[in-house]
């Protein structure tokens, strides 16, 4: 069987962080650090207020832009929501789907999940799909139940040819945040069973589809996690909001072009 070498992923989830003069002072520090960094795809997932000045900005360079969220139907009566047309006609190139905070602060569940992952993957966006266990299903070694019901539920709806389409990320609730961070041990044991859950609806697609890990990633501790056999990359928070850590960190990511042989659904 050929080894897929899949081209890490590195993104930074701001949050509710900067306005959009900060966020163009940002861009303008990070792109001179990463313009020549090779083997890794990069990306910024950023507040819908800050999305077209960075798109903007970020043009003709290896960041892409990526939304926060989205809603399932293209257009309706949803107040405060935004569509995935909406975004496709910014060139939103990506989406964070079902974030630890979306589903803990602001209720999202697996079945709307099970309604965007698929949305954002006809409208030609990469979604980032987030599953996690908190501290108490952490420790109640529940961890196992958890992701296996996110991922057959949040997936239940795409087709196994778009399977590698969809990103996932592992974020252990109790490690976002907070400081604490999972030990190698915990993140390759946590993503190599999510790896097994996509590989028991299609073996193909487990091979090329990439898992991030998003936790407290540091560039103390990335290139140690970004080592471990089936990570595939970082969704970094904190250190995203700014431009030498986050530079720092997807150069510990960096691989040569020629070995990365991985899927890349925005392009």
């Amino acid at each position: 069987m050929t080894l897929i070498r899949r081209t890490p992923l590195i993104a930074g989830n701001w949050k509710m962080y900067k306005t959009e003069e900060q966020a163009e002072d940002y861009i303008q520090a990070l792109l001179p650090r990463v313009s020549a960094t090779a083997g890794v795809d990069v990306a910024l997932c950023v507040p819908f207020t800050d999305l077209r000045a960075m798109i903007d900005s970020a043009r003709g360079s290896r960041v892409e832009v990526y939304a926060q969220n989205m809603h399932e139907e293209p257009e309706g009566a949803f107040t405060g929501e935004v569509s995935a047309p909406m975004l496709r006609e910014l060139d939103v190139r990506g989406v964070v789907l079902g974030h630890s905070e979306r589903r803990g602060m602001f209720g999202e569940t697996d079945k709307a999940l099970a309604l965007k992952v698929p949305a954002a993957l006809a409208a030609g966006l990469a979604p980032i799909l987030c599953v996690g266990e908190t501290e108490q299903e952490r420790d109640n070694d529940d961890t196992d139940r958890k992701l296996r019901q996110q991922i057959k539920e949040d997936l239940a709806a795409v087709p196994g040819e778009r399977l590698a389409d969809v990103v996932i990320a592992y974020e252990p609730i109790w490690a976002i945040g907070t400081g604490r961070v999972a030990t190698p041990e915990q993140a390759q044991e946590a993503i190599a069973f999510i790896r097994a859950l996509v590989a028991d609806r299609d073996e193909h697609a487990a091979e090329r589809v990439r898992i991030l890990y998003g936790g407290s990633v540091k560039p103390e501790n990335a290139a140690e996690l970004l080592a471990l056999t089936d990570v595939d990359g970082a969704l970094v928070g904190g250190a995203s909001l700014e431009a030498e850590p986050f530079a720092a960190i997807v150069a510990a990511a960096a691989r040569p072009s020629t070995t990365a042989t991985g899927p890349s659904p925005t392009r």
